[in-house]
């Protein structure tokens, strides 16, 4: 049977005090909505329908490669009008899913719960119950059945004391929904179309309306403004934590490391304060990640050491390497094992050799360097001349004395060595001494 998944996205969001779209403000990096999306993803034979309003070009904008059936709710006249305006989209008898684009972190696990009907006359819903449910709509129960859903401004006192409330997450057959839509009345005091109508119409006409709960209620909590969005923000990098030190990762504070993509770690790691791990991000057996540092998208080999304040992006470090503190690896630097970058040093698209040395103060651009070559402090590879890029090659075992220029395209030889503070233009052959600086002159007695 198809799934026809509807996810309400069309809200403003007049609470962030943003221009964007509130379902594109993010949680781990990546935007709500998107969450929502990557969830859904493993469910099996569906369509997905956005209905989009407020934005609704960034949203898609922001959306390029999933495959979505845009609807537009020209007309934001609450959720059971924004699920209508989808109505027209769904296939006939398919069972629908109604999801919404500010409640991020639904596991796809509940979303195929709801998904399963005791019959064809049945719905699901989601419910929660809160310690304090202000603003929710209450869930009235009748012989211990769901009976109707009543919105905070339209429930009476009795009913304000209720604690379970809707998530208006909810599962229902497009037979049943084609039926109810067109009877909602906007005859309440937001003068707007609620979805939750329909619940009271299943009850009157007997369908089957299965209760269900998340593990925690932050799996269905929606995000309304900035405050909200960072409650949930370290709630989830919370459970993030918490499944890397069960897995065997020291983390110095789980409060204080956000993972911001996947994240694969081996054993025996240790992560220090307040480091960020964005996209996808390995870490082999034993290695070490002191505080400040941020990893983006790149593999990092068991037993290195990353030292403070250091950042890698979209780079790959073999075994043994010792990187920091204050390093910057740009994409396209991959580290052979046991080599070493040390405090402030700059790398991008260059490959240092196994066992090579470029301790500090240095920018290595563009280059190859070989095994065991030592690079001094204050070298830079002199990589672009304003409108081309060009390659720097330094042979196995050479020494770069410190304040070297070395201006690409240029080659410098096996065990070469080039005096402190040349400008080497010209390819050096392997094992000479090259020295390219300007005649020292003395003038005694000089006068200002």
């Amino acid at each position: 049977m198809i799934t026809d998944i509807v996810i309400l996205a069309a809200g403003q969001g007049t609470r962030m005090r943003s221009a964007k779209p509130k379902v594109l403000h993010p949680i781990a990096g990546k935007p709500m909505v998107q969450h929502v999306l990557d969830q859904v993803q493993t469910i099996p034979n569906t369509r997905i329908h956005l209905v989009v309003g407020h934005g609704a070009e960034q949203v898609q904008s922001a959306l390029q490669g999933y495959d979505i059936n845009y609807v537009y709710q020209h007309e934001q006249l609450g959720t059971g009008h924004a699920v209508a305006q989808a109505l027209p989209f769904l296939t006939e008898n398919s069972r629908v899913l109604i999801l919404y684009g500010d409640v991020p972190l639904t596991p796809a696990a509940l979303m195929a719960t709801l998904l399963e009907p005791v019959s064809e006359q049945s719905m699901s819903l989601l419910t929660v119950t809160l310690n304090n449910p202000q603003g929710y709509g209450r869930i009235v129960r009748q012989n211990g059945n769901i009976a109707a859903i009543v919105e905070q401004k339209d429930a009476s006192t009795e009913q304000l004391a209720i604690t379970e409330v809707n998530t208006g997450i909810m599962a229902v057959s497009q037979v049943l929904l084609a039926k109810w839509l067109p009877q909602l009345s906007s005859n309440n005091a937001q003068g707007e179309y609620y979805l939750t109508d329909i619940i009271a119409m299943a009850a009157a006409e007997g369908v089957v309306i299965q209760g269900f709960q998340p593990e925690y209620e932050q799996q269905v909590q929606g995000v309304n403004n900035r405050v909200q969005q960072a409650e949930l923000e370290r709630w989830y990098q919370l459970q993030q934590a918490h499944e890397l030190m069960l897995a065997g990762v020291t983390l110095a504070d789980p409060n204080r490391v956000d993972i911001r993509g996947q994240v694969q770690i081996g054993s025996d790691c240790n992560i220090d304060i307040n480091v960020i791990f964005e996209g996808t991000v390995v870490l082999g057996d034993r290695v070490s990640v002191g505080p400040n540092c941020v990893l983006k998208n790149c593999t990092i080999a068991s037993g290195t050491s990353i030292e403070a304040n250091s950042l890698i992006d979209q780079s790959i470090i073999a075994e043994n390497c010792q990187i920091g503190p204050f390093a910057r690896l740009r994409p396209q630097t991959e580290l052979l094992a046991g080599a070493k970058i040390g405090n402030f040093v700059e790398t991008k698209k260059s490959t240092i050799g196994v066992g090579a040395k470029v301790n500090h103060l240095t920018y290595i651009g563009d280059a190859d360097i070989g095994a065991k070559a030592n690079i001094g402090a204050g070298t830079i590879t002199c990589n672009y001349d304003g409108v081309n890029k060009f390659k720097t090659v330094i042979g196995a075992g050479a020494f770069i004395g410190s304040n070297s220029s070395l201006v690409a395209p240029v080659t410098i030889g096996e065990g070469a060595v080039i005096g402190a503070g040349s400008t080497i233009s010209k390819n050096v052959d392997a094992n000479a001494l090259a020295v390219g600086r300007a005649r020292q002159i003395s003038k005694a007695d000089w006068k200002k």
